[in-house]
């Protein structure tokens, strides 16, 4: 533990149609410096994770965080990018920073500007994550790789469509109470269950509730070696984390087996010296809910193939055995490519401390993250805890 989270800022995702990449960078860059209580010249490095890709003209974007203060000028700025990990491998290149005692003080923001492209632009910005040499031809982008994984599951598996459905309705009906999620609407399990002209395939067997929104936003934390923590209002404790990365070709791997969502949560947990039935809650990574399902077996919940059973009995609800996506995940608040990873810390550290309000869970103290850039390509794990 060398490092704590000491503020933050996030703003609400969906359409921001009188928002760009720079004005949205410059509001959470100020209100989280502001909420950490220090001031910009007291920030001794920036990282901004931003995917950019085909969603940005502006391809060069680090020191669009000036535009938010004079005073971070000549600060050592760098852009990081890791697909839609993006988010947090700017947090753990911030950690790094830290831990070599380059600095104290950390600024990390996260943004994407994701809905002036139209869908099929979106859907091939997104296709850029996956490896083109094999995987270019796939229909339907992203959704249909995942398409693709779920056919695969289902095949071997038997169909676990009602298990999907019962993700995509947990996650919508804890949106509800995240004053920053893009779709704050219970869809009940019906609905998402049942193809409709309203909820028809994506990209078989996949409905559109199957899958994570279009969206735009910004989130940033402010890191501080813990020295300089304990003198702070708040902190919000990194107790463990881990990063690996897996072929990229999905080729090359069992895919239905996600071996780096499973090695980067085992590392981390021992790292931490905790259990998964240690941590109060986790946020995690569902980009599609055939992703959720694969990372409860991944993670330990259940047995290969046998994820569905989570579900039905009701462990990953919020007032389950271990709520999962309390915030709403993906699936309900957005996934603005950049933002995801930054959003999930500070969604992660409102709850250690007791200050997510409707979305709040019982008596959380111990709470596990994990985001992933392409397939199960870059995968990440932080656990937080609150020590101030």
């Amino acid at each position: 533990m060398t490092a704590c989270i000491v503020g933050w800022s996030h703003l609400p995702f969906g359409r921001r149609d009188h928002d760009d990449v720079e004005s949205m960078i410059c509001a959470v860059a100020s209100e989280a410096i502001n909420d950490s209580g220090f001031g910009p010249a007291d920030i001794d490095a920036i990282y901004l994770g931003h995917f950019g890709g085909a969603f940005s003209p502006q391809g060069f974007t680090s020191s669009l965080v000036f535009q938010s203060s004079d005073a971070l000028r000549f600060k050592p700025a760098t852009r990081v990018e890791n697909a839609c990990a993006t988010g947090s491998a700017a947090v753990h290149q911030g950690l790094d920073y830290i831990e070599a005692r380059r600095g104290k003080v950390v600024l990390v923001i996260g943004v994407e500007k994701m809905t002036d492209l139209q869908g099929a632009q979106v859907g091939d910005a997104l296709l850029s994550a996956s490896y083109l040499k094999e995987e270019s031809d796939i229909e339907d982008g992203f959704a249909g790789v995942f398409g693709k994984i779920t056919q695969a599951y289902f095949q071997k598996y038997g169909d676990k469509s009602e298990a999907l459905a019962g993700i995509a309705a947990k996650n919508h009906k804890n949106g509800v109470s995240n004053p920053y999620a893009q779709i704050r609407k219970d869809l009940g399990f019906e609905f998402c269950n049942t193809v409709s002209e309203k909820n028809p395939i994506v990209a078989s067997p996949l409905k559109r509730t199957d899958c994570s929104l279009v969206s735009d936003g910004a989130a940033a934390i402010v890191l501080a070696d813990t020295a300089t923590a304990l003198g702070c209002h708040k902190a919000v404790a990194i107790r463990s984390r881990a990063h690996v990365n897996d072929f990229l070709p999905m080729s090359k791997r069992d895919v239905l087996s996600f071996d780096g969502c499973a090695k980067a949560w085992n590392d981390a947990l021992q790292m931490a010296s905790v259990t998964l039935n240690d941590l109060s809650f986790v946020e995690t990574h569902d980009c599609f809910t055939t992703a959720e399902l694969l990372e409860y077996e991944a993670m330990g919940l259940a047995e290969p193939g046998e994820g569905a059973r989570v579900v039905s009995e009701g462990l990953t609800q919020k007032d389950g055995r271990l709520p999962v996506n309390p915030s709403g995940g993906l699936k309900a608040k957005g996934h603005p490519i950049g933002a995801t990873g930054v959003s999930m810390h500070v969604l992660t550290a409102m709850q250690v401390r007791g200050e997510a309000g409707e979305m709040q869970v019982k008596n959380a103290n111990l709470g596990g993250i994990f985001n992933m850039g392409g397939v199960v390509v870059a995968n990440y794990v932080s656990i937080l805890e609150a020590i101030r």
